[in-house]
Formats: C-alpha cells, structure tokens, sequence
C-alpha cells in the first residue's frame, strides 16, 4: 500500500511533479506532463503499479524530511544501524527535459542502500521493455521511454520487469541516481545528468524566485512555502495552473468522491492567481492572461469551467478498473466530467483576477481584451438568473439558484464596471456607453441577492434561494466587496455556520446529508473554507479567535508544510488530492489578511479597497 498523504513531499519542474514519500518511494509521476498518464501509481495501488523506492537495507531508526530553505529541493535524512545518510530529491525547471535526480549523501558511518525501480507506464497496466547495460538502462512503452542512470551497476529482475542496485554510501560521499523521460521515437540521452550542477541551478532557481515574495510578516515561512507549491502547480509552457498534481485521491476513505484534479479550472487558477500576486508574483499573472485568452480564443460567452493545461476543452472522464485505489477507495477516475457542467460563477472570478491584476500593476498591454470584457459581461447580462451546478460541482440533475453562483454574477458586472471607470481612458466608446446599463444590472442583481439569498428564519445568506441548507462559500460576501463583514447579515451567517457547519472547530463545506450534491457517502472538512472564516474573524477585529484558528490550520500541515483539500479531525487525516492549490491559496490570503489588521492597518482585499476609491 501506498504511505498516508501525510508523509508525501512534493518535487517538480514547472511541466509534471512527483510524489516522494518518507520512506524514499517515489509513488506517483506522470510524464512528460502534469495530467499525462502515470508510470508510477502506486499513490492509488500498490507494488504492481510502478515506484521507484531508494532506502537503506538496514533497520531505519529515524526518519527526518525537510525541504532546502525556500527551494523544492526535498531531503530526507535517515539514521539507522552503522551509520547516517542523506537522500537530496529534486527536479531541475525546465520545459523539455524531465530529469528526477536522486543523490544519495554519507552523513556518518556506512549506510547500505538499496535501489528498486518498477515502471509501470498507463497508470500502472504497461510492462516496459527494459534494456539494461551495467549502470545505464532503458525503459519503453510506446510513445513513451525513461532512461536510467545508476551509480553502481544494475541488477535487472526479468520475472518482474524491474531494475534493483545495492551500493553503500560512506560519509562524504555523493552517489547520484537520475531518472530521464524522451520520446521513444528518439535515441536515448548519451550522458547521465550531472547531479551536482543541476542542484546547483535547482537550488539558485527556486531560491531567487521564493526572494521576490513581498510578504515579510510573522508566518513568512508557511506563506513561502505555500507560495513555492502554487508554483509548483504552475504549467510553465503555457502559464495554465492546475488545481492539485493527483487524481482521485478520496474526500471519503473507501468512498466513491474521487476526481481527477489536473486540470485548469478558471475558478481555481484565478484564486491562486490572486495569492501569487499578493506575494508579489506578476509575471505569473501575465502568463496566465496570456493562457486564458488562449483557452476561451473565439468564443469567451462560451467559456468552460476547466481546461487542460494547453488549453484543451474535451476533458472525458473514465474509470480505471485495474487500480483499486488510494486505501481501498474506488473508482479511479482519469478525466473530469464536469468541464461540460454551467457554473454562473467562474466569469466572476475570472472577471476579477483580471481587474485585481490591473490593480495590482500588470500593465496594460497584459489586460483583459475590450471586446473580451464585453462579450464576458454581457453573457452574464443574458444568463445571470439561470441556475447552475455551482462552485462545488454538483452532480445531481437538479440546478438551483446557488448564492455563491448569484454573488459571482454580480461580482462579474462589477469588475467589469470598474474595470472602464479606473483604465478605459483609451476604451472604445461603444463599451463607456454600456456603463449606465452595465451600473443598473449591478444593482438589480444585488437587490436579487440580498430579497432571495438571505433567509430570516435561519438568520443568515444560505446555499440557494429559498433553501434553508447553509454553505460556506457565502462566507465570501465580504471578500468580494457585496457586504462588509460586520454587516449583521453577514455576522448572523457566520455564526450559523459556526454552529451548523463546523467540526472540531474546523469548517465544512456543506452538509452532505442533504443529498445536494447528488453523490453518496460524506467528506471530510474543506480547509480553505476554514480559512474563509479565519478572514471573516479577522475583518470583524476577533483577532484571538482568527489567530487561534489559523495556527490550528496551520499545524496540520504536514511536517513539510503541504495541506490537502481536506482534513478529517476524528481521524486526524488529510483527504482529497494533494497538495491542494484552494488550501494553499486560503493559507496565504489569511496569512495576508491576519498580519495587516494586527498591524493596524485597513485589512481590505483588493476588491474592497477598491469599492473604498469610489
């Protein structure tokens, strides 16, 4: 079986990552991209769906994992009988080369190490053809090939295709292994990586990318490394940004709430947008706009909720049935069917990333296309008041009038409005006379919201109108510039989430029980929901009970600063796919938001301090 989520760190070269565990297993990879097939899955099976394991063959008493300072260069230092060693995982940036370089350190003594690598290309169902000559090997699958480098000679298994080596490491030595992906139809790389200059270059490249973070407050630590992830999650190539790195990693263990999160969804990727650019991150932003226009190029009424990571619109999802899943949880999903579902909210948060963007200082030849804002807000003019599937993707036939989907509409029309007043100087003039049309479908929808989406008898804005059912997404209002955070509305709403939606003091998302979403079993709590009513704290001056809150978030990371979606407090277990960009993205902002307001000063968003201008 594969390790608990817990006990993963993340590597990764700007184009796929990989999975490394506490036990030096390298679990899941998929190459050459982040959403191409696995040729390691054991994350979702076991043994005989491909790893490639480094550890010491001897008895291990001590286990330590840490990360090189603000880099992506991950260490685990083992100590057991007869000595210490270090192994020094990493992937060198790069759009076309994918090298995994392992290099094995003597620390104290003599440590005896063993190497095994299974490939298993098609998550897991291919056997390779493997050629072997002492320290060098190829691994073939079709398209697909790895070449293997070892720093002592090979032992290959013909009965179980794989590939071990056995050396020992004594200290002060330095025994690189490396791991490189090409094209089959191509001849093999000649030469092994060299080890050492790529960790240099690894090192210098993430360390200079992490000195640009603006944010030097009291949990720098824990922002730099939620920034380094969403970093992590970026598809260098094209600038699209992936949800999480893995699929079908459970919401519920043994349950059938699995999906394929590597994909581009507009909604998640203009939140971490966000969070870079409040670490200061702007060329990020720029080749995501540069991605977006790309993917809705031709038809941006049109647009989808989700994208490959190029850009791709048909995302087909299907079940692996040889794989029986992360802890027995099946199915196995590749894929994602709700790219075809209508979710009213993703122009908002697209609408809103561009203005921020602006707001920010992205220049203008980076901005949102006039013709585009006005095709995106005019189908919202047009399709506002239709029901959707909603901010969590339900897959029930029936549609409702979601309060989140109502408020994103709004925020659409909004940010279009400000977009024209604060930097359309040069706007066409047939866009400045859309704004007294564009100001009155602003207040109508607002009005909408506040008559239909606030119930009385449950004291608080609930999922749908006319729905007693509560959701934390409406714990947004304040963030976007709707409400301010002490309007009492908005207090009666975080109070009866605080008592109807929390679990050991952590927030859920919605209850399941309801059968809203149209699926079976339950889930665990939603993380960044949590961090949504660390901010609603914060806004209203409950700062102990924010700070109370966020250091609770914040230790149940694990112990390299990584969160999943989803944390289940009984069980003290991190579920759902790993790492996950809405976590990261929910511990930076509350992080942000924390930090100002202790210091005294306005703890505005951008959205709402831009509302303050006007």
């Amino acid at each position: 079986m594969s390790s608990p989520l817990e006990h993963y760190g993340l590597i990764g070269d700007l184009t796929t990552i990989a999975l490394v565990s506490r036990s030096g297993s390298i679990d899941w990879m998929c190459l050459p991209r982040i959403d191409s097939d696995a040729c390691f899955a054991k994350l979702l099976g076991t043994n005989e769906h491909g790893y490639w394991s480094l550890r010491p063959a001897a008895e291990v008493r001590a286990v330590q994992q840490r990360y090189r300072p603000e880099t992506l260069v991950l260490e685990t230092e083992v100590t057991c009988d007869g000595g210490r060693a270090r192994i020094i995982d990493f992937m060198p940036p790069g759009e076309t080369e994918h090298d995994i370089i392992r290099i094995v350190e003597g620390l104290e003594g003599e440590v005896p190490m063993h190497s095994d690598l299974k490939v298993r290309f098609a998550y897991g169902k291919l056997t390779p053809w493997i050629q072997c000559s002492s320290h060098r090997a190829t691994l073939t699958s079709g398209p697909d090939a790895l070449a293997f480098s070892s720093p002592v000679p090979l032992v290959p298994d013909w009965d179980e295709a794989r590939l071990e080596a056995d050396f020992v490491v004594r200290a002060g030595e330095r025994l690189p292994c490396s791991l490189t992906f090409y094209a089959s139809h191509m001849a093999a790389p000649e030469h092994p990586v060299d080890a050492e200059r790529d960790l240099v270059r690894t090192e210098q490249y993430w360390r200079e990318w992490a000195s640009r973070c603006r944010y030097e407050g009291s949990f720098r630590d824990a922002v730099v490394r939620s920034l380094i992830t969403l970093k992590a999650l970026t598809y260098a190539p094209t600038g699209g940004i992936v949800a999480a790195p893995t699929t079908s990693l459970p919401e519920e263990l043994g349950g059938v709430r699995n999906w394929d999160y590597r994909y581009c969804w507009l909604r998640d990727a203009s939140l971490t947008l966000e969070a870079l650019m409040r670490g200061g991150y702007l060329d990020e932003a720029r080749a995501w706009r540069d991605w977006l226009l790309r993917a809705v190029a031709g038809a941006p009424a049109e647009a989808q909720i989700m994208y490959g990571v190029a850009g791709e619109h048909r995302l087909p999802e299907i079940e692996l049935p040889w794989l029986p899943g992360y802890e027995e949880s099946r199915p196995v999903r590749i894929g994602n069917g709700a790219y075809g579902q209508f979710q009213l909210d993703v122009y908002g948060e697209t609408l809103n990333a561009m203005y921020e963007a602006r707001v920010y200082g992205v220049p203008e030849a980076g901005s949102l296309p006039w013709d585009t804002l006005k095709v995106l807000v005019d189908f919202v003019e047009k399709s506002w008041q239709r029901p959707d599937e909603g901010i969590w993707e339900i897959r029930s036939k029936r549609l409702l009038h979601f309060t989140h989907s109502k408020l994103m509409a709004w925020v659409a029309v909004d940010r279009g409005v400000r977009f024209v007043e604060q930097f359309g100087a040069n706007a066409p003039e047939k866009l400045k006379k859309r704004l007294p049309r564009w100001r009155a479908l602003r207040e109508e929808i607002r009005a909408d919201i506040l008559a239909r989406a606030y119930n009385s008898r449950v004291g608080a804005f609930t999922q749908s109108y006319g729905s007693d059912a509560l959701d934390a997404s409406v714990l947004l209002i304040p963030h976007l510039g709707f409400l301010p955070a002490d309007d009492p509305r908005m207090l009666g709403t975080v109070a009866a989430i605080e008592k109807g939606l929390t679990k050991a003091g952590f927030v859920e998302r919605y209850l399941t029980e309801t059968g809203v979403d149209g699926l079976a079993g339950h889930e665990a709590t939603f993380l960044i929901c949590s961090f949504w009513l660390v901010d609603n704290y914060t806004m209203v001056g409950r700062l102990d009970e924010a700070g109370a809150l966020f250091q609770r978030l914040v230790s149940i990371r694990n112990d390299l600063g990584l969160l999943a979606e989803e944390y289940h407090p009984g069980l003290h277990r991190q579920l759902g796919n790993f790492p996950q960009a809405f976590s990261h993205v929910g511990l930076i902002n509350s992080a942000v938001l924390l930090e100002a307001k202790r210091a005294g000063r306005d703890v505005s968003f951008t959205a709402m301090a831009a509302a303050s201008m006007h």
